[in-house]
């Protein structure tokens, strides 16, 4: 028997079409858990949902999907009425969702500010408000939200990325004590580096050899991590193994928050 087991889990993933999201979908599987995917990009989710179903161990579990995007924050109400009426309450909630694109102060404005915050905070709030409403949840609900080292330490043209994934680590400690009367345990995890199609594109952005990169390498001394590495941790801070871990963002990067 493995340390952590999913069996007769239902757990949804948001973001579950590529990167840790597809991961940690492929992980929850292996783990035995039924899962409940939420993509924008159907060709992507159906892949997912493939290599899903190749590793499930698990016979009575069941894998299923939403092609939805999260920029319509008003129909996420109606996302969930129909997720819980068509496959029942969840045990777990995990948002990978985030966008990320490099603005320089200088060419900042309200505008692309919240389209980050639409999805990187805004719907990230609102899925765990409606997935933590009266017949939403089962006993024991757990939270996961992945943010970004980006809160911890400072990058340049990042004042929007890092706003918002600060705005999620800051509210999930609220919200921790808020949804404590509920049973319910919320969490963070906070990637460095990770072998992502968003680090290709920063990489594509600034070069490997630029001083961004390098510096940020140079701190993350374990090297880059792989979905995998992330992954693994959401999936302890889901199981009943981290039941007393709440309102906390733990960082998975490789050294990057402990160099100067």
């Amino acid at each position: 028997m493995s340390f952590i087991n999913f069996e007769e889990k239902r757990i949804a993933i948001f973001g579950a079409s590529s990167g840790i999201g597809k991961e940690t979908a492929i992980l929850l599987s292996e783990l035995g858990a039924s899962l409940v995917l939420v993509g924008r990009n159907e060709t992507e989710l159906n892949s997912t949902i493939k290599i899903c179903n190749e590793k499930c161990n698990s016979s009575s579990a069941k894998i299923v999907s939403y092609v939805f995007d999260l920029n319509d924050i008003d129909s996420i109400a109606n996302l969930f009425k129909t997720i819980i009426a068509e496959n029942g309450m969840l045990d777990g909630l995990i948002y990978t969702v985030g966008i990320n694109e490099d603005t320089p102060l200088k060419s900042l404005n309200h505008i692309r500010i919240q389209k980050t915050f639409d999805i990187n905070y805004f719907s990230f709030i609102e899925c765990v408000r409606q997935a933590t409403l009266k017949g939403n949840y089962n006993n024991g609900f757990r939270i996961v939200g992945v943010s970004s080292v980006s809160t911890f330490f400072g990058e340049k043209a990042h004042t929007a990325y890092a706003g918002s994934k600060g705005a999620m680590d800051a509210s999930v400690r609220v919200m921790a004590k808020e949804l404590s009367a509920k049973g319910i345990a919320i969490n963070t995890i906070a990637p460095g580096m990770t072998n992502t199609k968003m680090t290709q594109d920063f990489i594509d952005a600034n070069g490997i050899d630029s001083d961004a990169y390098i510096r940020t390498m140079n701190r993350q001394y374990l090297g880059m991590a792989e979905p995998r590495d992330i992954a693994n941790a959401i999936c302890f801070m889901l199981s009943d193994k981290a039941r007393m871990i709440t309102g906390v963002t733990l960082p998975v990067d490789g050294g990057f928050t402990t160099s100067c």
